[in-house]
């Protein structure tokens, strides 16, 4: 089948290699323009456009759709189907009704539930028990199309977002895989999604960062999870900033961010509103990602010390 595949993160690599692998004709692949990263701002290319370079597939990096501005050279290219993957855009109607058999996007939750930017983190976050990915047919409004196929999995209590993002992103190739094999079989039943039950994973930012400790213990641990790899949660000791990106919910009482207990071998035991978090990885403002209890070997915390002041 001739495809044209969007796409620009990670998550979307293992569904361009899986098409590569099945056979398909991949005429052309969109990803975002490259954008600069690091401390000296360097002009990289999205993993997508690494991977289609290793395979030789030409590349297009468009800044818009609008006003028909990709038209003429999607009408050149031809596809028979769009194969979109965290692409980080919204395609206009011309784009979806183009190709025979319209746009598939692959998205990484169990739809109508977390439609938006950042799905897989908000589960973690949420503290679903399960997880997932599910193939749509695309129109005009944010993952809205009609559900095709659906892969479901439990979240590991310990998971983290990074994790999640990882399997997933390897599950949405196979369920892309399967999904084409239908649709060229003519054995595809699109599923309308029930609207009263979605939710919206908005795209995360380092205001969500801040841990509060006035919250539960356990959606701390959710939150502090859904955070890794990125933006981390981010708290404070001794006026200094810190980073968590691990804590294991604990019981304990005390006041809310009142340090329990500060031992080398289990962490940093801090009270929640309800229970406590054991802090067992961190990083401090300047220094090196760390287990908490290296951290306290040079650092003296003493209980009753307050974190987030």
């Amino acid at each position: 089948m001739r495809i044209v595949f969007m796409g620009t993160p990670d998550f979307a690599v293992p569904s361009l290699e899986r098409l590569i692998a099945d056979g398909h004709e991949i005429v052309g692949v969109f990803t975002q323009p490259d954008k600069p990263q690091g401390r000296k701002m360097v002009l990289t290319p999205s993993e997508v456009k690494q991977a289609a370079l290793r395979h030789e597939l030409t590349v297009y990096q468009p800044e818009t759709f609008k006003n028909g501005a990709c038209e003429e050279l999607l009408r050149t290219l031809a596809p028979e189907l769009i194969v979109v993957v965290a692409y980080g855009k919204l395609l206009p109607k011309y784009v979806l009704e183009l190709p025979r058999y319209g746009c598939i996007n692959v998205h990484g939750s169990l739809l109508p539930r977390w439609r938006g930017a950042a799905p897989i983190q908000w589960s973690v976050i949420a503290g679903d028990t399960h997880a997932g990915v599910t193939t749509m047919q695309m129109d005009v409004g944010l993952d809205t199309g009609d559900m095709l196929l659906t892969y479901e999995t439990p979240v590991g209590a310990r998971e983290t977002a990074g994790e999640l993002y990882e399997r997933l992103s390897y599950a949405g190739a196979e369920l892309l895989s399967e999904t084409l094999e239908h649709l060229q079989a003519g054995t595809l039943t699109p599923v309308k999604q029930d609207d009263a039950q979605s939710c919206y994973a908005v795209m995360l930012d380092k205001k969500i960062a801040l841990i509060d400790w006035y919250r539960p213990a356990r959606e701390l641990d959710c939150l502090i999870r859904g955070l890794n790899p990125w933006p981390i949660a981010l708290t404070t000791l001794h006026g200094e900033r810190m980073k968590v990106f691990t804590a294991v919910p604990v019981e304990g009482q005390g006041t809310p961010g009142e340090v329990l207990d500060a031992d080398v071998k289990r962490g940093l035991t801090v009270a929640c509103g309800e229970g406590a978090l054991c802090i067992t990885e961190l990083q401090m403002v300047g220094g090196k990602r760390m287990h908490a209890g290296d951290y306290l070997r040079g650092h003296a915390v003493a209980p009753g010390a307050r974190l987030g002041e």
